[in-house]
C-alpha cells in the first residue's frame, strides 16, 4: 500500500492530523493505531475511566512503568498511556487546559520561532467549540466540544469556597485572562446533538465523524515496528498486525504521533537516536541523533486522601452503588449525574510565593478516595486532592530495552531528582493542606488517609517519596529547537532525515503551565497548517 502521508499513533495529535489532512481530497493518508476504535461505553461515559486507568486489565491502556525512581525512594512510577483512537483523551480526566501564555512565548525565546502565544492562540480558538461561546480566548465553531461540568458535587463547590477562606481567589475560566486562582474545570465533553454527557475524546472529535472519507485509510491493532529508510529519507512504515508484518509506503511524509514514550522509541528501534545507546541495545544507527528520548519532563504529583461521611462522592458502599445506579439512569437520559463527572471537578493554579510572575503549582481536587491511580482501593467514602510542580527542573530520558519492538520503553523521569523540586513540592503540600483544612471543606472531613497535623518537614518530605508519582503530563522526549541536543526543528521535521516528522508532546522543549491534552491538540492543527502549506509550495 502506498499513501502520501502516513501517520504513527491514532492518539490526540494523530486524530488531528488525519482528520485535517484528508480535508484535501488530492491527498491520500493512512493512519496506523495499535489500539482499538476507540469507541466503547468506558470511553463514552466519563466515569468509565476508572475502569480504564488503573491497567488491571489493560483497556485501552499501555500501562506502561517506570524504571525504580531514586528520588521516589526506589519505587517504580506508573504511567497510564492511552492505547485506542484518541489516545489519552480517551481515558483522561477530560480538563480542558492550555498552560500560561508565557510559557509558549519561552517556546519561541527558546528558537523555536512562530510558537509564542499570539501564533498558537487563534490555532486553540479554531479547534475549539466552548459551550460559552466565542470571544477573544475562546472559539466556537472548532471540533472539539468544550463544556461546563454536567453535575459538579456540592464538595467540589466546597474546595473552591475552601479555598477563598485562605485568600486564594475564585477564577471561573483558567483558559481566560488570568489563569491564578481556584474554580471548576472546564471539559472536553459533549453538549450538543443528543450526545450530551459524553466523554469527548479528540478521535470522537475530529477523527470518527471523518472516517468514511475515501482518501483516508485507518488501520486499528496495528503496532509500527520499523520507519523505513532509503537514502536518507523516510520511505514508510514496517507495523506488525496480530502475528504479521506489513509494510506501507509514504510518498511524501511519515509522521510519528505516538506520544512522548512511544515516538522516540520508534525513532530509535529506527537506528535514529543517541549511537552509543543504540549500538549497547543491538541496533543498526542510521542517524546519530543524541537528543532522541532526552529531555524528559513530567508533572509529579501528590494526592492528599481523606475520609468522609458524605456518600454524595465516588466510593465503595452499599449507599454508593444504589444512587450509582440512579446516576447511570440519569446519564443514559440526559448527560448528568456522576457518571458525567471527570472526577476532578475543581482545581487551582497557585504561586508558591505571590512575587511570581505565574503559578507554578497546580491543585486537581477530587471527589472520591484516589490512591495509586486508582489501584489501591478503600472502602466507604472519601475526596483527595492533588498537587503537581507545574515547571520541574528534573529531567529525564526514554530508552529501549533491547532491539524487540513489542517490548515497553525504558522510561526514567528522575522524579524529585532537582532539590528544587522537592523543595516546591513540600510548599505545595502545605499550601494544599491549608485548603483542606480550611471550614468549608473541614466540615467535610472524618479523617485524613496519611497525613496529619503537627508534621515536620522531614516526615511530610519522606511521606511525598513514598507516595508520589505522575498527573500524567510527559513531553520533551523529541523537543524542538535549533541546537544541537533538539531532534525536531521548528516545523516539526526530524533534523538529518528527509520526509520525517514527530507531531505529540514530545515536541515541546518544555512543560507547560497546565494538563497536556489541549496543547497537543493545538500542536497537531499548527502541524497540519505547516505540513500542508509545505505540500503546496
Amino acid at each position: 500500500m502506498e499513501f502520501d502521508y502516513v501517520i504513527v499513533g491514532g492518539g490526540s495529535a494523530g486524530s488531528v492530523l488525519a482528520a485535517r489532512l484528508s480535508e484535501d481530497p488530492s491527498l491520500t493518508v493512512c493512519l496506523l493505531e495499535a489500539g482499538g476504535d476507540g469507541k466503547g461505553i468506558l470511553v463514552r461515559a466519563p466515569l468509565g475511566m476508572i475502569a480504564m486507568l488503573p491497567g488491571r486489565p489493560k483497556i485501552n491502556n499501555w500501562a506502561f512503568e517506570t524504571v525504580p525512581q531514586p528520588g521516589l525512594n526506589g519505587r517504580r512510577g506508573y504511567q497510564p498511556r492511552g492505547r485506542a483512537l484518541g489516545g489519552s483523551s480517551v481515558l483522561n480526566a477530560m480538563l480542558y487546559v492550555r498552560g500560561h501564555p508565557s510559557d509558549y512565548d519561552d517556546w519561541a525565546s527558546a528558537g523555536c520561532d512562530g510558537w509564542g502565544w499570539s501564533d498558537v492562540l487563534p490555532v486553540f480558538r479554531r479547534s475549539e467549540r466552548n459551550v460559552r461561546g466565542a470571544d477573544e480566548f475562546h472559539g466556537a465553531s472548532g471540533p472539539l466540544d468544550v463544556a461546563e461540568q454536567r453535575s459538579p458535587r456540592p464538595i467540589s463547590r466546597a474546595f473552591i469556597d475552601a479555598a477563598a477562606e485562605v485568600q486564594i481567589s475564585r477564577n471561573n475560566d483558567f483558559n481566560g485572562p488570568d489563569q491564578e486562582g481556584a474554580g471548576l474545570y472546564q471539559v472536553t465533553q459533549f453538549w450538543r446533538d443528543g450526545r450530551q454527557g459524553e466523554r469527548c475524546s479528540v478521535a470522537a472529535a475530529y477523527l470518527h465523524p471523518v472516517m468514511n472519507r475515501s482518501n483516508l485509510h485507518v488501520i486499528t491493532g496495528a503496532h509500527a515496528i520499523k520507519v523505513l529508510m532509503e537514502d536518507g529519507r523516510a520511505a514508510g512504515l514496517v507495523y506488525r498486525r496480530g502475528k504479521t508484518e506489513h509494510q506501507v509506503s509514504a510518498r511524501a511524509e511519515v509522521i510519528l504521533s505516538g506520544g512522548a514514550f512511544n515516538s522516540p522509541q520508534l525513532l530509535m528501534l529506527s537506528g535514529i537516536g543517541p549511537g552509543e545507546h543504540l549500538r549497547s541495545r543491538g541496533v543498526d544507527v542510521v542517524k546519530d541523533l543524541p537528543g532522541v528520548g532526552q529531555n524528559l519532563q513530567d508533572h509529579v504529583d501528590y494526592i492528599y486522601a481523606a475520609k468522609t461521611r458524605d456518600t454524595d462522592v465516588m466510593g465503595l458502599g452499599a449507599v454508593g452503588a444504589y444512587k450509582l445506579l440512579r446516576h447511570i439512569l440519569d446519564w443514559r437520559r440526559d448527560g448528568s449525574g456522576l457518571v458525567a463527572s471527570p472526577g476532578a471537578e475543581a482545581g487551582a493554579f497557585l504561586k508558591s510565593d505571590p512575587g511570581l510572575d505565574r503559578p507554578d503549582l497546580q491543585l486537581h481536587f477530587v471527589a472520591a478516595l484516589v490512591d495509586d491511580h486508582s489501584r489501591k482501593l478503600h472502602m466507604g467514602y472519601g475526596y483527595s486532592c492533588h498537587v503537581c510542580v507545574l515547571r520541574p527542573h528534573s529531567r529525564g530520558e526514554v530508552g529501549l530495552d533491547g532491539p524487540d519492538p513489542l517490548r515497553a520503553p525504558r522510561i526514567d523521569p528522575k522524579y524529585l531528582s532537582d532539590d528544587r523540586d522537592a523543595a516546591l513540592m513540600l510548599k505545595g503540600v502545605r499550601i494544599m493542606r491549608q485548603i483542606m483544612d480550611a471550614p468549608s471543606l473541614r466540615k467535610y472531613r472524618l479523617r485524613e488517609v496519611y497525613t496529619r497535623d503537627g508534621m515536620d518537614d522531614a516526615e511530610l518530605m519522606a511521606l511525598i517519596r513514598d507516595r508520589a508519582d505522575t498527573i500524567y503530563h510527559p513531553v520533551g522526549t523529541c523537543r524542538m529547537g535549533r541546537d544541537p541536543m533538539a531532534v525536531t526543528d521548528p516545523e516539526l521535521r526530524v533534523r538529518g532525515v528527509t520526509g520525517l516528522r514527530v507531531v505529540d508532546a514530545s515536541v515541546m522543549p518544555t512543560l507547560i503551565g497546565g494538563n497536556t491534552n489541549a496543547p497537543t491538540v493545538m500542536i497537531a492543527e499548527k502541524a497540519a497548517d505547516m505540513i500542508l502549506a509545505a505540500g503546496n509550495a
